[in-house]
């Protein structure tokens, strides 16, 4: 109720303006706001997992000190019970070396091998053989020797050698931190000699019989702990930037690395074992492995104790990775693993404290006389063996002492500086910062982890990040990026194009003012290509922009006034050799380019303007920026981006983001290809920029596109779009890489387009069929397929929502697949045939993944047998047909629809498939309950038929489950199922058939052709004849002022005066016409004579090299040099008069330009000027302390604009003269006001703001050096194609012999898969078939059996392995993208306002960081 309450409030302040107040409100225009309902479930998810990282790392360390105390040599256990529990011991140690080395060897076999170099590689196998040797001995000899309490605390001494290096290398940002590895070595080296003592203690007073010996072990204990502290040297090293070379050169071999030292190290822990076990103690007796069956309850927990240890372990470190992935490393990382160690003592002693009491002798008075009870103990019956040996192990310390029982302090105050110095150790893990999604290899130093050691392990192999050690190849800094949004427009509705602008503005609000930095650090820039925009008025001949432009006008406008409450403020119009350009600076300052193409002049078509963008993106403005000094203006930027103000200069916009270009590399330049209906969100992007931005080798990144519209066409799309995203693209990104970013909503790396073989290849003119089927019916396909081929990664990002249009109409469905199906089929066969040569260049693409590729697009050509013969099954079921008869019969209209298409045209192609279609969905709808009656009948689903489809059901339903917002797409998935043979089998054959059609088939129509649209204010049409005189006279009401004025012979003094007094370069407020180069009415006539207004001083001649700059500065000094006897008024007008006036008389524009300009000239009609008057003032002083003198400001500024324009009407346009006399109106009272309110320091701002309300759009003329460029890009690949009708002809033969030869090959597979199943089918199920026992749903058997016959089997099996396959990789990747949002929901701002304070904020200085070498001289300013 509220905000309809706000809206009419809006609307009431609009209606009091003009007739006209009503406006659309757009979608998503509205302020994303957070929600609350998120923000709970981000933090649920970072105390989810803290709570998983601690409860794995106590169980994990809890079942490793069980362990070693159940083999113990003062155990109670069995010799044949204590030497199991040692191999347990020996598994937990090997368990995740063998899981790194499977992991470095498929990464070695199916991703990249690298010949690693020998050296290098020795230093790394011989440091890990010592970690191992450390690791296994502490492990394996030391901890079983001794108590459970003295091992819970030895482990904290693996540190030391961290500390020692860190204090070695002074990693502290600040001196003072150096205390903190001080105090952990000190707090060390004190757990060490307290450990001495403390067993001295216990020989001197002979604690449980303690030996002499065990000095030994506390030496062999410190000894190896020293040797498992080297395990992360590398850490500090990093961290130093030591042995750079040495490190970047080990991380191109580090997996066969890995490989080689998994397996000494698997060595060295097995020779450790077997050298003490049994060489020196001589504790193995291998015939005791052979357990008995009686013995089942050691086999159980053992093994238990094993699995427990190992998975815990492995969950640990990968919860650990979330952890820093979701920004949550305190709460949920250091945290909870600086917490392992007390807590499994806190829960040990909660143990021992509440289950002794049932043991017997805990009623003793002593301590003492309570362990010498447990020596009775020892039947494990009666006793749990478990806490058995742990208070046996606990009677091991002082408490057991006959003597003194104080020493046990010195335990406690042991566990107390080993896990002290610890912390103090790692303290650096509480202050790191990490990015979203950060990379594994950027959070931690090895992949491999400790899993005896496994909260100590994490935390030391966390990577040390020390700003002054980062470089450029550091990715410890988000590195700052530049997106360029690229939207391309083909005959696209009102509606389509109110979705792209709408998400272009979301985007420039969500980023906010170019000039401060945005926590994403991302710079963009919106480019809209539209095709065929212009028209040849029939009339006249003029070259005009057609209707699409002016809807596309109209919703630019309308757009920025939802976003705004006005009308664009800086509009440019730019003649371009390849048609024209408009260019709107958006709200927040960020630009919009709008590229209009003439299909005459240039290339049409989506994959045309894609070249053309890129490379005037890449190509184009990455060579201005590496070769400035070839430049003028990027040579010297004061003299044509710079303007000067008042004595003060600002870079303009659209050379500021070519200026921050220079400080941002081709990899992290990415471009965003959109289609002109996309609608999507700023999270949407930035999401995808995070897989970018991470790594290095992903080329392109799309999102979940989610097809919009209505009608049963619609909602057969959105299933399929919904299981092609869910199982078939997690599948390529998980397995290998994605074949296909689809160019509504994909983001491209700079770096990857320009790569070889990929940019110039994809500017190859079609010239054969196949390249015409390849190149121009999926051109988003065919330049993943480059990027691939080339060695880059393709991925796909569930979380990055994108809406697009899809075809509503049947016709239009099947136009559009009969492009997509071939074309995906040529480039995937593509790829196949240069597989070999793709798996050696791409890390991503395995030779499996060319396998599983294979398999896929086996399973697509035998698409429509497979269809038939589900059909002929439908047959079957329904009508009780043998097999034999219903595959005849299913046949028949398959074969009926290809002989059609070839003789028939397209559209009756299209309405006989219709028709088809309804009655196989009429078929199919009973085949569904044919099956389930059958599966009644038989009296149980576990059938091939009834088990596939019920478990595709179940698969399904789980998959939408697992994407909760887009659960309901489940209720399409019975349209889907009724329309297979339409989309599977009558769809493959108009596709194959009709593949000699490479027309776009889609948005054909073109509603601008022909003649100009007609004005709707026509006040006068007539044509008149006199004599031999035909004359045309049309009065419209946006010229029905200036007829007047020329009728009454005032044009003289009042046109001309507007035609010329124009504004500081770049901003010209006079609502005018530039003269024409054709002057056909009489209109256009009488703007033809050009005078200098009267207070337009004589200029110098200036040289035709001279840049507008130059002139401008060259008459601000003429301006300051009038005297003071001018009025303020005339010195006003002076300081906004152009200073280039011969260039603008000289200035010859084409017939389109007039038309445009007029549309942006209603911005200075009353009723805009008023509310953009407001809104302007609002924005400028949108600082909280500048309320009060704000709103005076609004009010009285209000009233003067009220007085000035008194008689003028509220859709009239001001003239030039007008607009001065306002200009100087406003102008003064808001500097009495400031003066007034001692606020005068904002008057630069106030008068910025006034003239930005009242400038008018402008003619530009494109720089000298970017039309050189766009005229030889045109002449080299973008000329227009004008082929001859014999190559048309030759091209159309190749077509159809490629047609034929597609559908033959087709045919034949598809006919021997139906003819084999029809001759399995006709000899019988008795003599060849597969039986298979049929099961009741409660598990009991029946006696029967069903006979399949095996090729039907062999099919479903291998379609049923590959949705499995496809669903765990669906699995894997919902968990990960689960981690994307989390990550992206907790550091997720609101749109930041900027603080205008500071008086340089507002953007007209100077200053700022990307200023680097400018240099103004008196000649600029």
């Amino acid at each position: 109720m509220e905000e309809l309450k706000y809206r009419g409030k809006k609307r009431e302040g609009r209606h009091g303006d003009t007739w006209d107040p009503f406006q659309l409100n757009p979608v998503g225009a509205e302020k994303e706001q957070k929600r609350v309902c998120f923000q709970l479930a981000q933090y649920l998810v970072a105390v989810i997992v803290g709570v998983a990282v601690l409860a794995s790392a106590v169980v994990a360390k809890g079942s490793l000190l069980v362990l070693s105390t159940l083999s113990s040599n003062t155990s109670m256990r069995s010799p044949k019970e204590k030497q199991f529990y040692m191999l347990m011991l020996v598994f937990c140690l090997v368990c995740p070396n063998f899981l790194v080395f499977l992991k470095s060897l498929w990464r070695c076999a199916f991703k990249s091998f690298v010949r690693p170099n020998m050296k290098t590689m020795g230093f790394i196998c011989s440091v890990e053989c010592l970690v191992s040797l450390g690791t296994s001995v502490l492990v394996l000899v030391v901890m079983p020797q001794f108590d459970v309490l003295t091992n819970l605390f030895i482990s904290g001494g693996v540190c030391i050698m961290s500390a020692i290096l860190q204090i070695i290398f002074r990693l502290q940002t600040e001196k003072w931190k150096i205390l903190f590895p001080v105090c952990s070595l000190i707090l060390t080296v004190a757990g060490y000699c307290l450990l001495g003592l403390d067993y001295y203690v216990r020989v001197s007073t002979l604690v449980d019989r303690q030996s002499s010996d065990c000095y030994i072990y506390i030496a062999i204990g410190i000894v190896s702990s020293l040797l498992v502290s080297i395990c992360w040297w590398e850490n500090p090293l990093q961290a130093t930037n030591r042995l750079q070379e040495t490190r970047l050169e080990l991380d191109g071999f580090r997996d066969f690395v890995f490989v080689i030292s998994s397996i000494l190290r698997i060595i060295v822990i097995g020779a450790v074992y077997l050298l003490y076990h049994v060489l020196i103690q001589k504790s193995i007796i291998w015939s005791d492995f052979n357990l008995n069956n009686d013995e089942w309850e050691l086999l159980q927990t053992g093994l238990v104790l094993f699995f427990l240890q190992a998975f815990c372990s492995a969950a640990c470190h990968w919860f650990g990775v979330v952890a820093c992935k979701i920004h949550s490393v305190r709460m949920s990382f250091a945290l909870p693993l600086c917490c392992t160690g007390p807590t499994v003592l806190f829960l040990g002693l909660i143990l021992f404290l509440t289950q002794a009491q049932k043991l017997d002798g805990a009623q003793t008075e002593s301590m003492t006389a309570f362990c010498e009870s447990l020596a009775s103990l020892s039947h494990k019956n009666t006793t749990p063996v478990l806490l058995l040996e742990l208070t046996r192990s606990i009677c091991r310390t002082s408490l057991n002492s006959y003597y003194l029982q104080w020493p046990f302090s010195m335990l406690a105050v042991e566990g107390v500086c080993m896990w002290s110095g610890f912390i103090t150790c790692t303290y650096y893990v509480w202050k790191i910062k990490v990015q979203r999604i950060e990379r594994t290899s950027q959070l931690f130093v090895r992949r491999l982890y400790e899993s005896a050691f496994i909260d100590l392990s994490l935390l030391l192999n966390t990577k040390m990040k020390v700003p002054r050690a980062r470089n450029q190849d550091s990715h410890d800094d988000i590195q700052n990026c530049v997106i360029y949004l690229c939207a391309t427009m083909w005959h696209e509705t009102y509606d389509e194009m109110l979705k792209i602008l709408t998400s272009m503005f979301r985007m420039d609000r969500y980023r906010g003012d170019p000039k401060e930095e945005h926590k994403s650090s991302f710079d963009f820039e919106c480019h809209i290509y539209v095709d065929d925009a212009f028209m040849t008025e029939k009339d006249t001949g003029k070259r005009l922009v057609n209707s699409y432009v002016n809807d596309l006008i109209h919703v630019v406008t309308e757009v920025y006034r939802v976003f705004t409450n006005k009308e664009p403020d800086d509009v440019s119009i730019i003649e371009a050799p390849y048609g024209g350009r408009l260019m709107f600076v958006m709200p927040e300052g960020n630009m919009l380019y709008v590229h209009l193409k003439d299909k005459e002049l240039i290339r049409n078509k989506k994959r045309w303007s894609q070249v053309m963008y890129m490379y005037y993106l890449l190509g184009w403005k990455g060579y201005i920026v590496k070769n400035p000094q070839k430049i003028k203006r990027q040579n010297n930027p004061c003299r044509a981006s710079l303007v000067s103000m008042d004595g003060e200069s600002y870079l303009l916009p659209q050379y500021d983001n070519d200026n921050k270009r220079k400080f941002i590399s081709d990899e992290n330049t990415y471009i965003l290809a959109l289609d002109g209906d996309t609608d999507f969100q700023p999270k949407a992007v930035i999401l995808l920029v995070d897989r970018l931005r991470m790594y290095e080798n992903v080329g392109a990144a799309c999102g979940r596109i989610h097809p919009t519209g209505m009608g049963p066409m619609v909602w057969y799309q959105k299933f399929e779009y919904a299981v092609g995203h869910w199982l078939q693209k997690t599948a390529e990104h998980v397995f290998g890489s994605v074949l296909c970013s689809p160019g509504c909503f994909s983001l491209f790396r700079g770096s990857a387009l320009m790569d070889d073989n990929v940019l110039k290849r994809y500017t190859t003119t079609a010239s054969r069929a196949a390249e015409y089927v390849q190149y121009d019916q999926g051109e988003d396909r065919w330049l993943c397929t480059l990027l691939l081929q080339q060695g880059w990664r393709v991925e796909y990002n569930a979380a990055s929502d994108a809406y697009t249009n899809s075809p509503q109409e049947f016709k239009e469905f099947y136009n559009q697949r009969r492009r997509w199906g071939p074309s995906t089929l040529a480039n995937t066969l593509d790829l196949l045939h240069s597989g070999a040569e793709t798996v050696k260049r791409n890390s991503s693409i395995s030779r499996l993944y060319i396998l599983y590729q294979m398999f896929t697009v086996g399973s697509s050509i035998l698409g429509p047998a497979s269809v038939t013969l589900m059909i002929a099954g439908a047959f079957q079921f329904v009508f009780r047909l043998s097999g034999t008869i219903s595959i005849v019969i299913a046949s028949i209209p398959p074969v009926f629809y290809i002989i059609l298409c070839f003789v028939a045209k397209a559209n009756t192609q299209i309405t006989i498939a219709g028709i088809m279609s309804v009655l196989y969905a009429f078929l199919m709808t009973a085949s569904f309950f044919s099956i389930i009656g059958d599966m009644v009948v038989q009296g149980t689903f576990l059938t091939p038929t009834g088990l596939f489809l019920v478990s595709m059901a179940i698969m399904y339903f789980v998959t939408a489950l697992l994407h909760p917002e887009e659960f309901g797409m489940i209720i399409y998935g019975l349209m889907y199922f009724i329309c297979i043979p339409s989309g599977y089998l009558l769809l493959t054959i108009y596709s194959l058939v009709n593949m000699d059609n490479v027309s776009w088939g889609t948005r054909e129509s073109n509603k601008g052709a022909g003649e100009a649209k007609k004005n709707q204010s026509i006040l006068c049409d007539r044509n008149c004849k006199l004599c031999c005189w035909d004359m045309k006279i049309q009065i419209s009401q946006e010229t029905e002022n200036l007829m007047l004025q020329q009728i009454t012979a005032h044009t003289a003094q009042q046109v001309l005066p507007s035609q010329n007094a124009t504004k500081e370069i770049p901003q010209e407020p006079a609502s005018v016409l530039e003269p024409q180069a054709k002057l056909n009415t009489p209109k256009e006539a009488a703007v033809k004579v050009v005078e200098k207004p009267p207070n337009d001083k004589p200029k110098r001649k200036v040289p035709e090299d001279s840049d507008t700059a130059s002139r401008s500065s060259d008459n601000s000094l003429d301006t300051r040099s009038i005297s003071s006897s001018v009025s303020h008024k005339d010195l006003y007008k002076n300081n906004f008069m152009t200073d280039d006036l011969e260039e603008q008389e000289e200035l010859v524009v084409s017939d389109w330009v007039t038309p445009v300009k007029q549309e942006f000239l209603k911005k200075l009609t009353y009723a805009n000027m008023k509310r953009n008057l407001q809104e302007q003032i609002r924005y400028t002083l949108r600082n909280r302390d500048y309320d009060e003198v704000c709103e005076e400001l609004v009010l009285m500024l209000t009233d003067t604009l009220n007085r000035e324009l008194n008689g003028v009407g509220p859709e009239d346009v001001l003239t030039q003269s007008q607009l001065e006399e306002l200009q100087y109106a406003l102008t003064e009272q808001a500097r009495h006001i400031l003066k007034t309110s001692r606020m005068e320091k904002l008057e630069r701002k106030v008068k910025i703001a006034v003239e930005k309300t009242l400038t008018a759009p402008q003619v530009q003329k494109l720089d000298e050096n970017e039309n050189d460029f766009w005229n030889k890009l045109i002449e080299r690949y973008l000329r227009p194609i004008v082929d001859q009708k014999a190559h048309q002809e030759e091209v159309s033969r190749e077509l159809k012999s490629l047609r034929n030869k597609a559908v033959f090959l087709y045919f034949i597979v598809n006919v021997l898969w139906v003819v084999a199943t029809f001759f399995l089918q006709a000899i019988g199920n008795d003599v060849i078939s597969i039986k298979i026992p049929k099961y009741y749903p409660n598990g009991t058997e029946s006696g029967d059996y069903l006979k399949v016959e095996p090729l039907s089997l062999m099919f479903l099996l291998s379609f049923a392995i590959l949705l499995i396959v496809q669903f765990l990789a669906m699995l894997y990747h919902r968990v990960y993208t689960l981690i994307h949002v989390v990550s992206y929901r907790t550091t997720e701002k609101d749109y930041k306002e900027r603080d205008d304070e500071e008086e340089e904020e507002d953007g007209f200085t100077l200053e700022n960081q990307f200023s680097n070498g400018l240099v103004v001289t008196s000649d600029d300013l």
